[in-house]
């Protein structure tokens, strides 16, 4: 029977959150020296002969908008640990500015950084850095106890956030006790538990096995869903990249190569680094329902008879019509051939309604959607959280993406 398809809905706003300007660091004793030889085109490597010091981070500007996961991902060496420090300035920028609501961190006095830290960012580390002497309650509770929050509200904020990430009843267990991914998820319900509305990934999944590392890749989409934090994610697995960002920004020698969703980064990749980034990507693990759905015209009305809907099909020469209520609520699917017959014997629509058609949400990948589309004889329908109609794939759709793809990645090469 036709059922609804899984809730999402896009959280993000229009309205920056993060605002980073020119950022650029520089390890080394003399800064200045550095960005001189720089400016007058230096590369890298000559400046760290030069001068000893090395340029982390290259003029690098980018917005990040409320609500959204923005993922950092490169090779080692790249700079998207040190540009993530920079953010909540475990490491000090040498130049540029970053916002965070409109504010320049960079210029912010101690006290106004340590305010700052605390009510609107939250960080997450690979090494889960627990405490190992405090239960996981405390560890999760360790911010608000720094703050000065008193003991019983703490606790109570502290079990809250452990049954948000799945470790309820847990409170009393010490860090030893636990797997590597209970580990993780200590580590991020303490960074929720001061309700920070940005959250700091650094390489968080990176040292879980495989398996409990999609399980927690998963966790976090799901609690992305029910609370929409800003986060920004770093990461130098391609696939975890592509699974979590809403949009990706590839860096290279501490400047940012390109940013873009990860459809955009796969099919028009904006040189060949990041064609060779993401040679070996398996597409239909990437594209989504939404990037391949037509249309879904034309419709019959579910209060119209098999005579209008046998009139739709004819004149756009088409065999099939999906029906929909005046909201445009997905109710079935007609057939050519059923709506014929219904003419000739007079039978309304309801009797010739077919409901059980495959139907996905908009964020479903085509991984999901092949194995749909090859066991059904009905085109895929595209249904949003309530139920509504939103586009229609075909299998020339889904052949017609890939071959995109191929022949992108054929230009490219």
């Amino acid at each position: 029977m036709l059922e609804q398809a899984s809730p999402t809905e896009d959280s993000t706003s229009l309205q920056p959150i993060i605002s980073v300007n020119g950022l650029t660091r520089v390890f080394g004793q003399d800064p200045g020296e550095a960005l001189a030889l720089h400016r007058s085109g230096c590369s890298k490597q000559e400046i760290y002969e030069k001068t000893g010091a090395r340029l982390a981070l290259n003029n690098v500007s980018f917005e990040v908008m409320r609500g959204e996961t923005f993922v950092l991902m490169g090779l080692s060496g790249s700079g998207k640990s040190t540009l993530l420090r920079c953010i909540n300035r475990l490491i000090d920028p040498t130049e540029g500015t970053i916002l965070i609501d409109g504010e320049d961190i960079v210029r912010m006095s101690q006290e106004e950084l340590r305010a700052t830290r605390r009510r609107k960012l939250g960080m997450i580390f690979q090494s889960f850095a627990l405490l190992p002497h405090r239960t996981v309650l405390d560890n999760v509770a360790f911010g608000l106890e720094i703050q000065g929050i008193p003991v019983n509200e703490r606790q109570r904020k502290a079990e809250e956030v452990l049954r948000t990430v799945g470790l309820g009843g847990y409170g009393a267990s010490m860090p030893g006790e636990l797997s590597g991914g209970m580990k993780q998820r200590v580590g991020l319900a303490r960074a929720l538990t001061s309700d920070p509305d940005i959250l700091l990934m650094d390489e968080a999944f990176s040292a879980l096995d495989p398996l409990i590392r999609r399980d927690m890749q998963d966790e976090l989409l799901d609690l992305q869903q029910r609370l929409a934090k800003t986060i920004i994610f770093v990461t130098h697995d391609l696939d975890e990249a592509l699974k979590l960002g809403d949009r990706i920004a590839l860096m290279k020698d501490g400047a940012i190569v390109q940013i873009g969703t990860p459809e955009e980064i796969l099919t028009n990749p904006e040189n060949a680094y990041v064609e060779r980034f993401v040679a070996d990507v398996d597409l239909t693990r990437v594209l989504s329902a939404s990037d391949v759905m037509r249309r879904p015209e034309p419709v019959a009305q579910c209060t119209a008879g098999p005579r209008v809907a046998l009139h739709l099909m004819e004149e756009h020469d088409i065999a099939g019509i999906f029906v929909v209520t005046r909201q445009r609520l997905l109710r079935g699917r007609v057939t050519l051939d059923d709506a014929a017959r219904a003419v000739r014997r007079g039978k309304e629509m309801k009797d010739i309604l077919i409901t059980e058609i495959p139907i996905v949400a908009p964020d479903a990948t085509l991984s999901d959607i092949i194995p749909l589309i090859v066991e059904s004889p009905h085109p895929v329908a595209v249904v949003d959280d309530a139920g509504r109609l939103r586009g229609v794939i075909s299998r020339g759709a889904i052949l017609a993406a890939l071959a995109r793809k191929g022949e992108n990645t054929h230009a490219a090469a």
